[in-house]
């Protein structure tokens, strides 16, 4: 049986929404962010940007990590001063795939309240483009009103850019970025990016915190206070962190100006330890600029990596706002109560009832994941529509929306009448987060579903559409070209097409 699903009313309003904001946008309307400090901080050339990276990567040890990595500490000196301790971290990242990179420091070189994330396209490199997550972006800027977009305050800070090399260098496939800097006014606004990032992240998602550590005590001094930050960092101790920080402002070190200058990110990181979103920290290495050829022992910068533990073990009792489904599937008991929502809302709503209310307190239902309604009447299909992308209800409530719409809104179908409820049947497809492909032979048929983009138009077929039609992968594809974007059968070998994956959980009554 030949199902082609549909989704292309929902699927336009998602893309053209606040939240799917620059991937349709014309070339010559993307603010590219220039390289502020290439030639200054790091080569110009990127083959001899590529062979500094690699050759600090050589050089550092692999730490082993109890768990993945969910972020790390790095700092941000010029390479030759800082690169080898950065490699530590990023050696652990080596070969990963990441969905989004999220860039946190204290701003450098402006003053101003509150979070500023970045509000360009594009951030530029001698080895490349990397495109913002704009949609990550908008969610993190409307989690509190202490976050907001600007440009300006991130074109000449090179706390987050001179990280952008070594990502580009050591992850494996396409990610995308979202830089994030603290002004300097002193208020907690951790607290606000750490509940912002508990709610946004999924577990394909890392975070590199940019920051240097003692500014500029002697080699001594330096070895001393800092070696006793990373002790509180490790220990994930926010109030001895501050209280450590006071005591050594307190001393009068000869030179010394600060214990952290991206401070405000390692509290972030702290606070999500704390709360059990992350696990532990783990130190990786320490340096200072004394003891590298070009330093001075008189006065030097100190330079830490850290790694912070991804949280597995106690996953499933915490909410996400972006989950991949990792140790994620419904039980058999979540599917019914997904399924019967399903039904009953579509029944009320063809009866014109009013709807049911639920309050539903499973955890795994409350998680802000895409999902797919599709409706069978005698097997055949009578209405399919669904969301992909994560919005800010619960997945219960996303599904009790999909089904009205498949009920209604699919317009190869007349609406759902009272005289076909009695023959419909209901299944739900559970989406994990889209990740993006170079080459279309990495699609897995059956397992992958798919979505063809390219300027304004786009398509998706589900994973069940391949084992419903038999197709083979170059049909496959072809139809999701040509019936669903509207394009050329053979878009998915265009290099201007971008194609993205995702995985469903499929069931039914």
């Amino acid at each position: 049986m030949r199902i082609v699903v549909w989704i292309v009313l929902l699927f336009i309003i998602t893309a053209c929404s606040k939240n799917m904001i620059h991937n349709s946008q014309p070339e010559e309307y993307k603010k590219i962010r220039q390289p502020a400090v290439a030639g200054q901080f790091y080569s110009t050339s990127s083959d001899e940007l590529k062979d500094m990276i690699n050759s600090y990567l050589a050089e550092a040890e692999q730490v082993s990590m109890v768990d993945q990595v969910a972020a790390i500490m790095v700092p941000h000196a010029g390479y030759e001063f800082s690169g080898s301790v950065a490699a530590y971290g990023y050696s652990l990242l080596k070969e990963k795939e990441a969905a989004t990179v999220i860039l946190v420091c204290n701003s450098h070189t402006a003053y101003f309240k509150g979070i500023a994330v970045d509000d360009s396209n594009i951030w530029q490199t001698p080895l490349g483009e990397v495109e913002i997550d704009r949609e990550l972006a908008l969610k993190i800027v409307e989690a509190s009103p202490n976050i907001h977009f600007s440009s300006e305050v991130h074109e000449s800070d090179h706390t987050l850019e001179v990280q952008v090399p070594f990502l580009q260098t050591v992850l494996k496939g396409n990610f995308k970025i979202v830089p994030i800097l603290f002004g300097n006014t002193g208020e907690e606004l951790y607290l606000d990016l750490a509940e912002a990032f508990k709610n946004n992240l999924g577990d394909s998602d890392i975070v590199i915190f940019s920051t240097d550590m003692s500014h500029y005590p002697d080699h001594k001094d330096a070895n001393k206070i800092d070696k006793k930050t990373l002790e509180f960092i490790s220990k994930g101790d926010i109030k001895a962190l501050e209280a450590h920080k006071e005591e050594v402002m307190a001393l009068g070190i000869k030179n010394e100006e600060t214990i952290l200058c991206g401070i405000d990110g390692i509290k972030t990181a702290m606070e999500l330890i704390s709360k059990g979103f992350w696990g532990k920290a783990k130190v990786l290495y320490y340096l200072n600029s004394g003891d590298t050829k070009y330093g001075d022992k008189k006065q030097v910068v100190g330079y830490g990596a850290v790694a912070f533990e991804r949280q597995v073990k106690s996953r499933k009792s915490l909410q996400f706002g972006r989950q991949a489904n990792v140790e994620s599937e419904l039980t058999t008991e979540q599917q019914n109560i997904l399924l019967k929502i399903a039904q009953e809302t579509v029944e009320a709503q063809v009866k014109g009832e009013k709807q049911v209310s639920y309050n539903i307190q499973d955890e795994r239902l409350n998680w802000k994941e895409g999902a797919f309604v599709t409706l069978h009447k005698n097997k055949k299909l009578r209405g399919c529509i669904g969301q992909i992308a994560p919005s800010d209800k619960p997945l219960w409530q996303v599904v009790q929306d999909m089904a009205i719409a498949a009920a209604t809104e699919d317009h190869r179908f007349q609406p759902v009448s009272k005289k076909d409820l009695s023959f419909l049947d209901y299944e739900v497809s559970v989406l994990s987060r889209p990740k993006r492909v170079d080459n279309w032979q990495d699609i897995e048929l059956g397992k992958h579903g798919v979505i063809i983009g390219q300027g304004f138009n786009s398509g998706v077929f589900l994973p069940q559409v391949a084992d419903e039609t038999g197709w083979d992968k170059e049909t496959f594809l072809s139809e999701l070209c040509s019936q669903k974007a509207g394009l050329a059968a053979n878009c998915y070998k265009d290099n201007n097409t971008e194609i993205q994956i995702f995985t469903a959980q499929v069931f039914g009554e």
